[in-house]
């Protein structure tokens, strides 16, 4: 089988690589600002590193277990592979250094495919909602530049941006059209697509604009991946086999309380490993806990989601019920969960786990498992950094369609 290399800008906690690694694509580099998560992608790297041996996985469990340090899962890893991922802010004063770098990855090897999107609050309707200048200053619009800047360094035959959908509406298009425009200069073909991660496999409405471009071609219609039946649910199929929490519970690794679910298996989050780690959830202020016991047991005896008009007057700490009506969410048990973000690092309140006996928000361990990342994929940290890489995320399953869509053209 021909070898596929990729490079993963804006690589975040991994999502898209782990999508890619699974349809058979070799990373060649990751780069990401954020220290926290360049640490989740060493310990990934390591994880790959070690599965093909007993005595490896035996040594990455025990990591899991906190019974060995990280510098001593390092070291029983091949160096040069760890320094695949680069801690790195990339602008046009850090390029020159980057390019260094990825250049002594890359080597003699052909870079097929760079994947990657930017981060995404420039472009999200709820973050130019909350800017009082609209996100129009923010650096993040531009951050795209350096992804043609890589393009045109490396020239792969194939490149997949990925972006919220906020991105099409921007500035009045403008950002969009003119990323399509350098992506154009560049020397790539273009086809985009609104494609919802719910369709691919994962148990989350989670809609994303994937740009994909190739080299070298006249015109570019992308054989899309076509979307799949799913009707699992978050609270029998998702949730059902992780233990009992209570708000604040810190017990890093805990045993599974049942047997994988038919989706458990078929999605690869249950793959293996024979206890679940990173089950922890944070404590919370009396008042919202009972907040979300009411919320909790309005969706599950009415079935419908708490306004925040309808609290008690006791419980309500902003005179602005507009703007916080669905300030408290729970998440659906009955179906799919609604979009996993990045604010969930800061509070719990719009990811209220469904069952009103647990009383909290959601653990490390069922947002990974929304983003569809198997269980043995550990996030560097701490809670809150685990929270914030997790909802940046590309979802696992989602990257692995495209990817798997994508390998077929070289195929052919």
């Amino acid at each position: 089988m021909m070898q596929l290399n990729f490079i993963d800008l804006f690589a975040g906690a991994g999502g898209f690589s782990e999508g890619f690694v699974r349809a058979g694509f070799r990373p060649l580099a990751h780069v990401d600002m954020d220290a926290n998560a360049c640490a989740t992608l060493r310990t990934r790297v390591a994880f790959y590193e070690l599965r093909s041996t007993k005595k490896g996985m035996q040594l990455y469990e025990r990591y899991l277990r906190n019974e060995i340090s990280q510098a001593q899962l390092y070291s029983e890893v091949n160096q040069d592979a760890l320094s695949q991922v680069i801690h790195a802010q990339i602008s046009w004063d850090t390029m020159g250094d980057i390019f260094k770098r990825i250049d002594e990855l890359v080597a003699w090897r052909k870079v097929h495919v760079i994947v990657g999107g930017p981060p995404c609050q420039a472009y999200s309707v709820v973050g130019r909602a909350r800017d009082p200048q609209g996100m129009q200053n923010d650096r993040r619009n531009y951050l795209y530049q350096y992804y043609g800047e890589v393009l045109r360094r490396y020239q792969p035959e194939f490149f997949v941006f990925e972006n919220v959908s906020g991105l099409l509406s921007a500035g009045n298009r403008s950002y969009f059209e003119e990323m399509q425009a350098l992506f154009k200069y560049c020397g790539y073909s273009l086809d985009f697509k609104v494609l919802n991660a719910a369709d691919f496999g994962v148990l989350q409405e989670r809609k994303r604009v994937i740009l994909v471009g190739k080299r070298m071609a006249t015109t570019f219609e992308f054989a899309w991946p076509y979307p799949t039946e799913n009707s699992f649910q978050v609270g029998s199929d998702l949730f059902a086999d992780l233990p009992f929490l209570k708000a604040g519970d810190a017990i890093s690794v805990l045993p599974y309380c049942g047997r994988p679910t038919k989706y458990l298996k078929q999605s690869g989050i249950r793959n293996g490993i024979s206890f679940v780690s990173q089950h922890i959830t944070r404590p919370h202020h009396p008042r919202d806990l009972e907040i979300y016991r009411i919320a909790a047991l309005q969706l599950q005896n009415e079935g419908n989601r708490l306004k925040y008009s309808e609290l008690p007057e006791d419980l309500r700490s902003h005179q602005n019920q507009e703007d916080f009506s669905d300030r408290f969410k729970v998440v659906n048990p009955n179906g799919k969960s609604h979009t996993l973000v990045a604010h969930i690092s800061k509070d719990g309140h719009h990811f209220i786990h469904p069952e009103p006996e647990q009383n909290r928000s959601i653990s490390v361990r069922e947002a990974a498992r929304i983003q569809s990342f198997p269980d043995d994929y550990f996030f560097e940290g701490g809670r809150t950094a685990a929270f914030k890489q997790i909802g940046n995320a590309v979802p696992p399953l989602l990257s692995e369609a495209i990817a798997k869509a994508l390998r077929k053209y070289f195929k052919d």
